[in-house]
């Protein structure tokens, strides 16, 4: 039986339906009771970054082979715990790239040109042409934190647009073929060069609050930096109040030290009209979503099969 505790492509879940028995209810994201009572009976889980994968679910699903991850991030399992039971994890790797560097590359262009920030004035009946005029991306160089297949993609289509790319990525061979159209620095270099910063790291003990208040401080104050990776790599209350001294050109946040963001969290970006917040959605679209739920159905088919 396949338990299903978070939004998937109706296809994918059809797909599922024709072999297997499963539940799906994605109010159980957020209730860990109801699920731990559930779990006893699965053989297979599919989540995505709401669920939590805690060491007592897993110790309370004896029946349990694999998970699969809607996503890419695995923060909210615990692998070890899975490691321990023979629990195979399948996150979807690749299938929200273009997503994601769509939304990268989008958000810089709103950020460095600020005119799309200007609708209420307008509609106050000013006309703020000159301090809307902003600058192109054409000539900027995009700093990339960390240099997967997400950065990667997110590189080529600012290569397409006629821009320059450099990257941080302690983990990758430097004599890697994919250093060949982007020069590698380390992390102060290219903060403090870059136009566009984005981040493509996952959260871990080495990448806490790696983007801190020092960190933030290289940056120029015409460049813009957008994280799409996981909220409490960059400090949230650093970044306001750099943003709020005009210290850093912009910023999006697409992911936050604490999800859902509520309004005590929220507090410190009020009045900042240099900063987007999106809802964690930068690697969800409609044709991402397929691609994700049909990559996860096919490799829990494929695991339940053997």
């Amino acid at each position: 039986m396949i338990l299903i505790t978070e939004f998937m492509d109706e296809d994918a879940v059809n797909l599922l339906k024709k072999k297997y028995d499963f539940y799906y209810d994605i109010s159980l994201a957020e209730d860990s009771n109801s699920l731990v009572k559930l779990i006893n009976k699965m053989k297979a889980l599919i989540v995505r970054n709401k669920t939590l994968v805690t060491r007592e679910l897993i110790e309370n699903a004896p029946n349990l082979t694999c998970v699969g991850r809607l996503g890419v991030g695995l923060d909210n399992i615990d692998l070890n715990a899975c490691e321990e039971q023979n629990i195979t994890v399948y996150p979807a790797l690749g299938a929200n790239s273009h997503s994601v560097a769509e939304y990268v590359i989008c958000t810089s262009m709103l950020l460095l040109r600020k005119a799309y920030f200007k609708k209420n004035e307008m509609i106050a009946g000013n006309w703020p042409r000159q301090e809307s005029s902003g600058s192109e991306v054409y000539g900027k160089t995009l700093g990339l934190i960390g240099f997967g297949d997400i950065a990667q993609k997110t590189r080529d289509l600012a290569l397409g647009l006629g821009m320059k790319t450099v990257a941080y990525d302690p983990y990758l061979d430097k004599d890697s073929n994919v250093w060949k159209e982007t020069k590698n620095l380390d992390l102060d270099n290219l903060l403090s060069i870059s136009d566009i910063i984005s981040l493509h790291i996952p959260l871990s003990k080495e990448t806490k609050n790696l983007i801190d208040e020092k960190k933030l401080r290289l940056i120029k104050n015409s460049s813009v930096i957008i994280n799409t990776s996981r909220g409490g790599i960059i400090d949230e209350n650093s970044l306001a109040k750099l943003l709020k001294e005009n210290k850093i050109g912009g910023a999006a946040l697409d992911v936050f030290n604490k999800e859902p963001i509520n309004k005590v969290n929220a507090k410190k970006f009020e009045g900042l009209d240099n900063l987007i917040l999106t809802p964690h959605i930068g690697g969800v679209t409609k044709e991402s979503n397929e691609r994700v739920s049909k990559m996860i159905a096919k490799k829990i088919d494929i695991h339940l099969s053997k």
